[in-house]
């Protein structure tokens, strides 16, 4: 059965970040913090121009933050090692209500940001506007930029027949996908032999893409539609270390073409307005991002360039970019204990993940069963970076196991 919450695991104090000896790596950052970065996210150019470097170097603005420990009142249990943790009992609305509740929702972003994705079940107190509350704030609390709001996406919003007459909440139907995608993987109708193409972190391809994102599903099926998530932090720490510091320097192309074909196939535009930040804003889908980024919460690197999104890894031959982004997607569907599984057990279940260190995929396994209907609203984050001071969760765990740090010594998770 779960422990109740007083455990404390392995990442619940704040790692401390040092500079690498590398010189040149310190360099780097010292350019950043001398002006060169423009914003919190911003870019570093390396002076000629080519936008194919920006974002991948850069000190972070600020160092990790740390939890003040109030979600321990609250029953919860990590649903595996590396990935997930589980509210079995706690209540989202009251927490919103709470006298305390800038310290709750600040814990439960870190918190997330930590474990990567946290679940609450039977959410009947949660109705679209707190769940867009509660999505602005865990941005807010967290530090993410005054000008970050909440995405509108540019397919799934108010204009759609399923809408809710609210563009901040998206729709996530299984009678659109029938519609809208029908015979792809996001079609539960269609006949599928693999479903590694479903993997994928939420708006990739905006420039300033999403911190977290709030699903509350309020129409199930019989069975199946479980969600899974994956751990980009735990990606990172299973690659060797030449080619972490290989990855650390590349960008990718970001986009997704697929929506605008989908917008023209059912005679409709996309939504071109500014979609939860200033420079969200057209109707080209597309961004450059690093390939591996840094999450300011943790200050932990993560592997950001996976799934349908990505379209293709900058300044190497398409042949590479292929074999690059095809193994990222392989190491995920080939370790399972880097991913969680979960079950949609009531309506109103909630998960909430952070964007910039996991990717998720539905199931859809459920034709015949019913449909799936769920309620989503998503924060807009910081503009990715990587900070070369940062560091892999696993080296940054392994720090605080050597420093004997009391708040999680004999209980730190390096499975």
């Amino acid at each position: 059965m779960a422990p109740h919450a007083d455990h404390t695991t392995f990442a619940e104090t704040a790692v401390t970040e040092k500079l690498p000896t590398n010189g040149d790596a310190q360099a780097q950052a010292q350019k950043a913090t001398n002006g060169d970065a423009k914003e919190y996210g911003g870019a570093v150019s390396n002076g000629e121009g080519d936008k194919s470097l920006t974002s991948t170097h850069h000190a972070s603005p600020s160092p990790p933050l740390q939890l003040k420990g109030v979600l321990n009142d609250f029953k919860s249990f990590d649903v595996t090692p590396v990935i997930g943790r589980e509210f079995p009992d706690a209540k989202l609305d009251e927490w919103l209500k709470a006298p305390n509740s800038d310290e709750l929702i600040k814990d439960l972003a870190i918190t997330i940001s930590q474990r990567g994705v946290v679940f609450f079940r039977a959410q009947d107190g949660l109705d679209d506007t707190l769940q867009k509350e509660l999505a602005q704030r865990l941005g807010e609390l967290s530090g993410k930029p005054a000008s970050s709001k909440l995405h509108i996406h540019p397919v799934v919003n108010s204009g759609r027949d399923e809408g809710v007459g609210d563009d901040e909440v998206s729709v996530i139907s299984s009678r659109q996908a029938k519609k809208f995608y029908k015979g792809s993987f996001l079609d539960p109708s269609a006949k599928r032999q693999s479903g590694k193409e479903g993997w994928h972190s939420d708006i990739t391809f905006e420039p300033v893409p999403s911190d977290y994102s709030i699903l509350r599903l309020v129409e199930l099926p019989g069975t199946g539609g479980d969600t899974l998530w994956a751990s980009g932090y735990e990606l990172y720490d299973r690659l060797s270390i030449p080619y972490q510091k290989f990855l650390d320097t590349l960008t990718a192309t970001y986009a997704q073409p697929k929506f605008n074909k989908t917008a023209e196939n059912n005679g409709f535009k996309i939504y071109s307005a500014p979609r939860g930040s200033p420079q969200n804003i057209g109707e080209e889908l597309s961004a450059v991002h690093p390939v591996i980024r840094t999450n300011p919460v943790t200050g932990w690197k993560s592997v950001f360039a996976v799934g349908e999104h990505v379209q293709h890894v900058n300044d190497v031959t398409p042949l590479e970019s292929k074999a690059l982004l095809k193994w990222f997607v392989k190491l995920i569907v080939d370790n399972h204990d880097l991913q969680v599984r979960h079950r949609w057990q009531n309506p109103n279940d909630v998960a909430i993940w952070d964007n910039r260190s996991v990717y998720h995929s539905a199931t859809a396994d459920y034709e015949g069963f019913g449909e799936r209907l769920g309620h989503r609203a998503v924060s807009i984050g910081e503009k990715p970076f990587l900070d070369v001071r940062s560091k892999s969760r696993r080296e940054a765990l392994e720090e605080l196991s050597k420093e004997g740090n009391k708040s999680v010594e004999g209980r730190i998770s390096v499975s």
